[in-house]
């Protein structure tokens, strides 16, 4: 299992000046409510369940940032991409993920103690305020986990939204990193191969289709899928 070790200090991203509508809302939008030390036992735990059915290798953990915000973009292939990744990455994470997983009370208590932040298309204005909460996350130097596909698509590339990369990076500039999944069978365990990609910079002053463009081909590249 990967170092669960937290930087000491952290530098938030850089934000863009909010919108006169943004200004006028809460200035203290709700944050999920993620301890550090019970993340890390909810992390092992997930391990110690997760271990008899899966085998797990990482790569490129080296282009994570360590003392700054930063945006995963990760191929969505089933529920267990959620911990996996969580047990992957040396650094607490928080994730969007679909309002579905937080629906029964079991869920709703694991998913957000991994960082859940539920996004329900079908509530715009309540998904509004925890994607506002997302942003002072970010602010505050945290990881944000994005399923660009918005569902699962396994053994295959599902096209991507550009929704939450534009709500993102129209107000911060960092790092957004690609991360490919891929699952093995083998034998009674499954291999499952998490790829971190190379960052790339990008904030207000791009493009949010051609970055998402991009960012999904090395998705596909990183899962060895091939890209529509």
């Amino acid at each position: 299992m990967q170092s669960s070790q937290k930087p000491t200090s952290k530098k938030g991203a850089d934000a863009v000046g909010p919108s006169p509508g943004e200004q006028k809302r809460a200035s203290a939008p709700h944050l999920p409510a993620q301890k550090q030390g019970f993340y890390r036992l909810i992390r092992f735990i997930a391990w110690i369940l997760l271990w008899p059915f899966f085998r797990l290798e990482v790569n490129g953990v080296q282009h994570l940032p360590r003392n700054s915000a930063f945006i995963l973009l990760v191929k969505h292939q089933r529920w267990e991409d959620i911990p996996l990744v969580a047990i992957a990455t040396p650094l607490p994470l928080y994730y969007i993920a679909k309002y579905e997983l937080f629906q029964n009370r079991l869920g709703s208590w694991f998913f957000t103690a991994l960082g859940g932040i539920p996004l329900n298309r079908q509530r715009p204005l309540e998904s509004r305020r925890f994607l506002q909460s997302a942003i002072a996350l970010l602010k505050k130097g945290e990881g944000i986990v994005i399923f660009p596909e918005g569902t699962y698509y396994p053994e295959k590339m599902g096209p991507g939204q550009v929704g939450m990369v534009k709500f993102v990076q129209s107000r911060l500039k960092l790092p957004f990193i690609p991360v490919g999944i891929r699952y093995i069978r083998k034998g009674w365990r499954t291999a499952v191969r998490i790829n971190f990609g190379e960052a790339v910079q990008a904030g207000p002053t791009q493009a949010a289709d051609a970055l998402l463009e991009r960012m999904m081909a090395e998705i596909a590249t990183l899962s060895k899928l091939p890209i529509k």
